[in-house]
């Protein structure tokens, strides 16, 4: 089964991305920020990699973009599926995202079919 790591510090925005996941046969962890994004991936290193993080940009202790520069220094993360999904609507902050490392990026609010679009563009979902 795939693994997926949701990180957004709004608990029901976690809780309606696992959902969606789940729905999509994924293994769903959660994490409030980045800082706890990176400590859940180090635990479930062991269990292997996650196959895809979503991640919010807005967040304290270490935002989104904080998170995706921490993530892909690591050589083992770089080849993780990461899509932000953020409030987040100016192109320089999607340019960002994406130099930064992140995979591809979806502006709230979003429906189910937009998440599982984009997962199919990632190749993520069949």
């Amino acid at each position: 089964m795939a693994k997926a790591l949701v990180v957004d510090d709004s608990r029901t925005m976690r809780r309606i991305l696992a959902n969606i996941l789940e729905g999509l046969n994924y293994r769903v962890c959660q994490a409030g920020n980045g800082l706890e994004g990176l400590e859940v991936i180090e635990r479930e290193r062991a269990d292997g990699p996650f196959d895809l993080i979503l991640a919010d940009w807005n967040m304290p202790e270490m935002n989104g973009l904080e998170f995706i520069k921490a993530l892909r220094k690591e050589p083992t993360n770089r080849g993780i599926a990461v899509m932000m999904v953020t409030t987040e609507t100016q192109v320089e902050q999607m340019v960002a995202a994406l130099a930064a490392g992140a995979s591809e990026y979806l502006m709230k609010p979003f429906t189910k079919d937009m998440i599982e679009d984009k997962l199919r563009m990632l190749g993520c979902i069949p």
